[in-house]
């Protein structure tokens, strides 16, 4: 999967693209990022890609014609025609429905993404309607610019991508995975400042962790995130098992 990135900040990716998930996903091959900064595109000496919006108004906009050089450029360096996405507190709510779709697409055919970082108070709104696909927002509030956004999707859809995890399964017991968040998780040491791990997952017993968890995930689920529970329609078992849960509660 090829990810390409419009940004005034290039060296903000430099950490992600050497350290966990996405690291391991480019070193495994199945995910190239590369950046592309629209100040290499302006066309004065101080590389001016941003300007004093028309009508007035506080900030500044960034400019049409080095984001358009800059996209441009990204869609010749990749295989097939990409889908390009702007990074926008007015798109649509980013999920991990959507980080999956980005991977199987990935899965199914040559799939490529320009994600495009906006900045200041956001970009001309001729570079959306000519050239962005769609839009997406990682939550409803305004970031300094679209570069944190853009390393959430990449993160968010490279570890669903084949051999990016150290173990495959890690992915499938995310939060969200099955419209549920996920159940508590203990490691070492078994006894702390009177908190202990709870008997179940010390017994051996596959099925009855197995039950435990998907009770601790409903439970969890319909404490902190009811409306998930609304969006999904559980079966006989996980009605049993969150009516256990809310009884020992």
């Amino acid at each position: 999967m090829e990810i390409h990135v419009i940004s005034i900040f290039p060296e903000m990716f430099g950490l992600i693209a050497e350290q966990g998930v996405i690291s391991r996903a480019i070193k495994q091959g199945v995910l190239s990022l590369t950046i592309h900064n629209p100040r290499d595109f302006a066309d004065d000496k101080h590389s001016t890609v941003d300007g004093r919006p028309y009508g007035g108004g506080p900030g500044m906009v960034m400019m049409l014609e080095p984001l358009l050089k800059a996209i441009t450029a990204a869609r010749l360096a990749c295989d097939g025609e990409p889908t390009v996405i702007y990074l926008s507190p007015q798109g649509e709510k980013f999920n991990h429905q959507a980080a999956a779709r980005f991977a199987q697409d990935s899965l199914s055919q040559e799939s490529s993404l320009i994600l495009l970082a906006g900045r200041y108070e956001g970009v001309d709104e001729r570079v959306i309607t000519s050239m962005v696909d769609e839009e997406w927002s990682i939550g409803d509030y305004v970031l300094s610019g679209g570069e944190l956004p853009s390393m959430v999707m990449i993160d968010a859809i490279a570890r669903l991508l084949p051999n990016s995890l150290g173990n495959a399964e890690s992915a499938k017991q995310d939060s969200f995975v099955e419209g549920l968040l996920d159940c508590p998780q203990y490691s070492r040491p078994e006894q702390f400042e009177g908190q202990s791990v709870p008997g179940v997952l010390l017994s051996g017993d596959h099925q009855a962790i197995a039950d435990w968890r998907m009770m601790q995930s409903l439970g969890r689920t319909w404490l902190r995130r009811p409306d998930l529970l609304k969006k999904i329609e559980l079966t006989d078992k996980q009605v049993d098992l969150l009516e256990k849960f809310k009884r020992e509660l």
